[in-house]
This record gives C-alpha cells, sequence and structure tokens, in this order.
C-alpha cells in the first residue's frame, strides 16, 4: 500500500523538493555572479592593457584613453549610492538580469566603437550599470546561502573580481596584442552572455525585504561610519603605492624591468590564495579579519619602506600585501552585513563608493608624490595611511561604548526633562 511520508517538510522550506537531496541552486547562482563579477572587474581596468592599441586605431592620445578607467572609478563612486536607493524596490532577480543585460550591449558596443565618444559613452553605460551591480549581487549572493555563511558567499563574488585583475586582464590584454582590442572586449561580451543566461536559470525571485541578507544583523550606524572610513583609508594606502608600483620596483628595489612581471605574478599568486583564505575564515569574526587585513597591509607598505631596496624583500612584502587586500575587501563587506544601519545593499553601496574612493585618492596622492619625493616614499605615505585605519579599528570598541554612554545620557535628560 502506497502511503505518503508523514512529517517530512523540504530542506530550507522549497516546496518540491526531495527530503535528503543537497539543493546546489544557490551555489551555482553563486557562482554565476562570481562570473559577473569576473567580467565587471575585467572590463573597468582593461583599457590600461590596452592603452596604446586603443590609442592609435582611434587617433586619440593614451591620456584621453586612460580617461576611460579613471573616469569609469569616479562614476561608480559617484553614483553607487543614489542609483541603489532608486533601485531598492526592485525584484532581485530582475535588477541582476537588467544590469548584466546592459553589461552585455555596452560592452559589445565597446567592442565596435568607431570614434572616443562612443568607446566613451558605451564606458558610462557600463560604470552605471556596475554602480548597481556590485552593492546588490553580494548582498543578493549573501541570501543565497545560509545565514551562518553568508560571508563566504560575499566572498565568493569578490573572488570573480579579484580574479578579474589577476587573469582576466592580463589576459584580455595578450588576446588584444594578438589580434586586436576589439576582440578583447566581444569576449568579455560573449562571457557576460553566458553570466545572464546562468543567472536567469538559477537565480530565484527574491523581492526586496525578504532575504535574510537584506538586514543586518547588528545594525550600527557608528560603528559602519568607522567602517566606511577604515575603507577609504586602508585603500587609499595601499593604492598610493600600488598605483605605481612599476616605478617602484625599477628604482628602488632594482628589478630588471623584463623581470616585474615575476614578482607581479607572486603578487597576484597571494592574491588568490589570501581570498580562499578569507572565504574560509570571514564568518568567523570579520571584525576581527578587518583588524588582521590592515595590520598587514600596513606592515607590507612598512616593509617596502624600510626593506624594499632588495628585490627578495620586496617580493615578500608584494606577497603580504597580495594576502591582506582580499581579506580586507572580504571583511568589509560581512562586516557591512553585520553593522548596516538600513538596508544592506544600500550600505554596501557606500562601502563600494569608499574602495573606489579609496582607489582614486591613493593614486592621485602617489602621482603627486612620486615627482617631488621619488617612489620610495609612496610605500611611507600608504603605510601611514593604513596605520591610521589600523588605529581606528583597535580604537573602535571604546568609540562605541561612548557613543553607547551618549545615547544613554541622552534618553535619560529627555525622561527626566
Amino acid at each position: 500500500m502506497n502511503q505518503k511520508p508523514v512529517n517530512q517538510k523540504p530542506v530550507s522550506g522549497e516546496p518540491g523538493r526531495k527530503p535528503g537531496r543537497r539543493d546546489l541552486s544557490g551555489p551555482a547562482a553563486v557562482g554565476a555572479l562570481a562570473i559577473a563579477a569576473f567580467c565587471y572587474g575585467s572590463t573597468e581596468t582593461l583599457p590600461i592593457g590596452l592603452l596604446q592599441l586603443v590609442a592609435a586605431d582611434l587617433q586619440t592620445s593614451q591620456t584621453a584613453v586612460g580617461l576611460l578607467v579613471t573616469g569609469y572609478g569616479l562614476m561608480v563612486a559617484v553614483v553607487s549610492v543614489p542609483l541603489t536607493l532608486v533601485v531598492g524596490k526592485v525584484d532581485r532577480r530582475r535588477l541582476m538580469l537588467v544590469v548584466l543585460a546592459v553589461f552585455v550591449v555596452a560592452t559589445g558596443v565597446t567592442a565596435v566603437a568607431d570614434s572616443y565618444w562612443v568607446l566613451l559613452a558605451a564606458r558610462i553605460t557600463t560604470a552605471l550599470a556596475h554602480a548597481v551591480f556590485w552593492p546588490v549581487a553580494v548582498v543578493v549572493a549573501a541570501g543565497l546561502l545560509a545565514p551562518e555563511i553568508r560571508g563566504r558567499a560575499a566572498a565568493f563574488v569578490f573572488t570573480g573580481g579579484s580574479l578579474a585583475v589577476v587573469l582576466g586582464v592580463p589576459a584580455g590584454t595578450w588576446l588584444g596584442q594578438q589580434v586586436g582590442w576589439r576582440w578583447s572586449f566581444a569576449v568579455l561580451s560573449v562571457l557576460g552572455t553566458l553570466a545572464l543566461a546562468a543567472t536567469a536559470a538559477l537565480l530565484p525571485s527574491t523581492p526586496p525585504g525578504e532575504s535574510h541578507a537584506d538586514t543586518a544583523t547588528a545594525p550600527d550606524r557608528r560603528r559602519y561610519l568607522l567602517l566606511v572610513a577604515v575603507t577609504v583609508l586602508t585603500v587609499a594606502g595601499t593604492f598610493t603605492f600600488f598605483t605605481y608600483i612599476t616605478a617602484f620596483l625599477t628604482e628602488v628595489s632594482g628589478v630588471p624591468e623584463h623581470a616585474i612581471s615575476v614578482l607581479l605574478l607572486v603578487n597576484g599568486v597571494a592574491d588568490i590564495i589570501g581570498l580562499a583564505c578569507a572565504g574560509a575564515l570571514v564568518d568567523r569574526g570579520p571584525r576581527a579579519m578587518l583588524g588582521v587585513a590592515a595590520a598587514m597591509l600596513t606592515a607590507a607598505l612598512a616593509m617596502l619602506y624600510v626593506a624594499g631596496t632588495t628585490p627578495v624583500m620586496a617580493g615578500v612584502a608584494l606577497a603580504l600585501l597580495g594576502l591582506g587586500l582580499p581579506a580586507l575587501a572580504t571583511a568589509m563587506q560581512a562586516r557591512v552585513l553585520e553593522t548596516a544601519p538600513g538596508g544592506t545593499d544600500v550600505a554596501s553601496a557606500g562601502t563600494s563608493a569608499a574602495f573606489n574612493l579609496g582607489i582614486g585618492g591613493g593614486a592621485l596622492l602617489g602621482g603627486l608624490l612620486l615627482p617631488v619625493t621619488g617612489a620610495r616614499s609612496t610605500a611611507l605615505a600608504g603605510a601611514l595611511l593604513t596605520g591610521a585605519a589600523l588605529a581606528i579599528m583597535l580604537g573602535e570598541p571604546a568609540i562605541a561604548r561612548r557613543s553607547g554612554r551618549q545615547k544613554l545620557r541622552a534618553r535619560w535628560q529627555g525622561y527626566s526633562g
């Protein structure tokens, strides 16, 4: 006699699932978002590697092509929060599909642009979609997995962005040198199409406010604002040096130009290792990881200033830098999921803007120091900035306690009044 099983509920509340069967749709959807992050990350900085090719083909200056990267970052920094607020009530699946479709079309236009102004318009359009994608994608990814490992899910999306720097940009540069720069963007548009199809197939419909990742576990405006400050300082410190790493290695460390790629590879491998370690450990304590990351970056930059005159010590410091930066980005996002005073997507947009502001500000500071005090000073300035961020992290508990006492005092005065 056939009887229906009694008291068996689908795992995770999903109707129609057979008990005992592991659901892989969530991790697969996170993987699709990571591929999309790889596409966006590669497209953002790829013009750096293709600078001369694009300038020659479109008959414009290399400075103008460089502005395609600088302007992209500034656009993302300025519009992330406003745009995320505007789309706050849009279904997350629909929003991800729209921003990925915009990426595919805009990157396709980039590949066939016949003038600098068409290319610039395509880049601006991509940057607008990028500004919405990153803060929302990491929150969507976090909501696809269990609450206790949502930091790991966000870290996996960041892995796609980091691999763009380590693999995407070098591969795109090589392809552009072999068959033309347009093919590099065409391939990214095709890869974006695959990410769009995978996202459409795997990502569930999620109305805003219905995911556990939409709100923080311990909202605290003061701690969130401190996180924003730490993000700006650490990223600015890192990129004060990193933007001019080639000048440092050749002028200070005495590394031959043909050997620079070896040290950059060391940094890239350390970056991947750092991502793997950060993803595995972040949910055990995001605040502690953020402090450790700031300490690692400070130590690496200080080591570069003090002992970076030898290639070996420079390599060791670059490896430490590679471990610290992905740990910082991963812990930053997990900390947003803990402390966001409102919606985590808007708070994530805030730290994304802070991150881009740090990149631009660091590059500007390093550019001002380079002709005046030399490449070595960029490491010292970077260490001072990251050291200031570390001091804020160490002082956060005292600042938070002081804030709590002030709130209690104000509340007591309100009662007594």
